[in-house]
């Protein structure tokens, strides 16, 4: 897996987490139920991402290996990071990493 196709999984993720959590969130309340936003909100972003991944793995074949089993743990974590301080902050630090690796 490339670094841009890693990279467009965890935005598929970060997406899919916004819209996925405020469905979540509109039936919770419609049930008069209650619940902690930011702990729901990883709890999704970790299983889309390992629902992405794994629909990744399927769809081209690809081997789980032990750089695929690393790929995974990263995007898990990201995502689950992503959806608890915002996808920008996130995408600003991988940049960042990026630009002083390329120096």
């Amino acid at each position: 897996m490339s670094i841009d196709m890693f990279l467009f999984l965890m935005l598929a993720v970060s997406i899919l987490t916004g819209l996925f959590t405020e469905a979540i969130k509109k039936v919770l309340d419609s049930l008069g139920m209650k619940c902690n936003a930011n702990l729901m909100s990883g709890a999704v972003a970790t299983v889309l991402a390992v629902c992405v991944d794994a629909g990744y793995i399927i769809m081209t074949g690809a081997a789980l290996n032990s750089k695929m089993a690393v790929m995974l743990i990263a995007l898990v974590l990201l995502s689950w990071l992503c959806a608890m301080v915002g996808y920008d902050k996130v995408m600003q630090a991988v940049t960042q990493m990026k630009l002083n690796k390329s120096k």
